[in-house]
């Protein structure tokens, strides 16, 4: 079917001016980011569901036609992944309705398409919040969120993505509307199901509607920063996870993130404690004592400067994903924690979480991935590349993966997918 008649076809089945919209007629902005993710000609247009409906009917649509489809929401994240081949665009954007906020049962169920900023200001009213601190909080969607398993240092606290779902409603590849879990914090039907779905970029089906649990917003917060030596810095880090500390975010960053963010020099052990104001005054004060006792530089950011607090958590994620340059590379990386301090130290410009061992890198070229890639496997890591250059995801195999699972992930894929039209390629192993 040629693009015309694609554009022609979807147009009927939105019936709203506007909202099925030609390449030509995208904008540059908008068009620079979908070639950030495709290997092959432009697609014909980008489509913009109103409803669960209309998404259902454009995905059982596409299917009908073998129409490859590329999912996105506020578009922050369409770069994420493998290159993919694709004939029309879906963005999520406007299915984005508040369904339920049940404030006493600590629950919220909104549609894919909220933003993560605007989800925050409503849960901010009743004194909670979500336990995620993704990416480009401010644009990205809670839809792209889950499908790219988009968490960072709050995972100290809180866990995963995987671990604050609740349920999902899914628009399946042949257009079917589903449904797994349910808005209830005990209820776990599904529960492996929604699992599959975190991370999964899409390639399973698109997640239309989610809810999520929530926490209560802590009355106070300060962060200390310890940094130096390597080594003591390690003596630090294992004696803070064997104490009864309790850090909501506590990271350890290269020299080159410590040198830019103007907290001096050597590598950094980042730890940010969130609660009632006695205990964070406390465990501040504990925290910079066990470093300054083993000669590390100790900088605090007490209660009263919550503002130069968040800010600093802030600029920490925009030097890793706000580089400024097309051909800076940012990766996901994974290694033992036990040897977080060593691999730390050898990358310029990069973050560990502490105690899982997963963190962000951002990479000047593609020779430091191959090398930082085989340095993290040899710890029983991984290294995976997120947003590139089209050129370097050509050239390197942007997963990294080679494990026995492989094979299952084509099958699940298969049975969710059989006509491959999802996302096609973004995923692990082309899938």
């Amino acid at each position: 079917m040629s693009t015309t008649s694609q554009f022609l076809t979807l147009a009927r089945i939105i019936n709203l001016e506007n909202k099925v919209i030609p390449w030509e007629e995208l904008g540059q902005t908008v068009q620079d980011r979908v070639r950030l993710a495709i290997d092959q000609t432009h697609p014909s247009c980008m489509v913009y569901p109103q409803t669960q409906e209309e998404l259902s009917m454009i995905i059982a649509t596409a299917n009908s036609n073998r129409w490859r489809v590329l999912t996105c929401g506020g578009m922050t994240k369409i770069n994420w992944g493998g290159l993919t081949s694709t004939d029309i665009i879906v963005r999520t954007e406007h299915i984005n309705k508040l369904i339920e906020h049940a404030v006493g049962d600590l629950t919220i169920t909104v549609e894919a398409g909220m933003k993560f900023g605007e989800i925050q200001e409503i849960l901010g009213k009743h004194g909670q919040t979500l336990g995620l601190d993704p990416a480009f909080p401010e644009h990205a969607t809670i839809g792209g969120i889950v499908a790219t398993g988009d968490t960072g240092s709050l995972r100290q606290r809180y866990g995963g993505v995987r671990d604050q779902i609740l349920g999902i409603t899914f628009v399946r590849a042949d257009g079917k509307i589903a449904k797994a879990g349910g808005r209830v914090v005990k209820n776990v039907a599904g529960y492996d199901l929604m699992k599959l779905f975190t991370g999964a970029y899409g390639t399973l089906g698109i997640i239309s509607q989610v809810t999520l649990r929530v926490y209560p917003l802590p009355e106070t917060s300060g962060t200390v920063i310890l940094t130096g030596q390597p080594e003591p810095i390690s003596r630090v880090a294992k004696i803070l996870q064997s104490s009864q500390l309790t850090p909501t975010q506590a990271d350890l960053i290269s020299h080159g993130l410590v040198s830019q963010l103007g907290l001096g020099d050597g590598i950094g052990l980042m730890v940010r404690f969130q609660s009632i104001e006695s205990s964070v005054q406390q465990q501040l004060q504990r925290c910079s004592s066990m470093g300054e006792e083993l000669g590390l530089t100790s900088t605090v950011y007490s209660v009263d400067e919550t503002k130069q607090e968040a800010s600093l958590w802030q600029q920490l994620l925009e030097l890793i994903y706000n580089c400024g340059h097309n051909w800076e590379i940012t990766a996901k990386i994974g290694v033992l924690p036990t040897a977080a301090v060593s691999i730390i130290s050898q990358i310029q410009y990069g973050l560990i979480h502490l105690n899982s061992g997963l963190g962000l890198v951002r990479l000047e070229d593609e020779n430091p991935v191959l090398t930082l890639r085989s340095l993290c496997q040899e710890n029983l890591g991984f290294l995976s590349i997120l947003s590139a250059p089209v050129i370097i995801k050509k050239n390197i195999d942007v997963w990294g993966y080679n494990a026995n699972s492989i094979e299952i992930m084509r099958r699940i894929k298969q049975k969710f997918d059989p006509n491959s039209i999802l996302n096609p390629g973004r995923f692990v192993a082309g899938i």
